[in-house]
């Protein structure tokens, strides 16, 4: 009966040894570098810069103009009629709710487009990330966002950047 006792503690201990002498090959890779150094993202993120440029500079002026007429009325407080004070009290707050609104058009847009151009990118870095652990046959890739500490020749990030460049072009 010891024997048969002993012969199942050493058998879990033959098994951990014999895993932990096994080679197991581990990648590391930035996934938020990954894909937002995607020559597609890049050109996604270009042109959504480019389409938001109008509205941008909307809503500069829009601030600017809000705050001249703060400039003013506190230039001229005292010297206006409670009509004009109050007309240029109601300009304020028509430009203030037309700058709120643009500027939530314009997050609203931005939000759209990087809900729908990272999802595609993210979905697609994990494809080509999977091949590239076959082809170098890693057994495991992990987010540098769950690593304390790996060495640099661990990273695949650069690689996986130019197999997704390769597999997916810009257009």
């Amino acid at each position: 009966m010891l024997s048969r006792v002993f012969r199942l503690a050493l058998v879990p201990a033959l098994f951990i040894t014999a895993v932990a002498s096994a080679q197991v090959k581990v990648a590391i890779i930035d996934m938020r570098e990954a894909v937002n150094g995607t020559a597609e993202v890049k050109k996604a993120v270009a042109a959504l810069e480019t389409r938001l440029k109008p509205k941008q500079a909307e809503a500069e002026k829009l601030q600017k103009e809000l705050a001249d007429l703060q400039s003013k009325l506190q230039s001229l407080q005292g010297k206006l009629t409670p009509q004009g004070e109050g007309e240029l009290t109601s300009q304020g707050q028509r430009k203030q709710r037309e700058l709120q609104r643009l500027q939530e058009d314009v997050n609203a847009e931005l939000e759209r487009e990087q809900n729908d151009v990272g999802t595609r990118a993210l979905t697609r870095m994990r494809d080509v990330v999977k091949k590239l652990a076959e082809e170098k046959q890693l057994d495991v890739v992990v987010d540098v966002s769950n690593t304390i500490y790996f060495k640099p020749a661990l990273s695949v990030t650069k690689d996986a950047i130019v197999a997704y460049d390769k597999a997916y072009p810009a257009k």
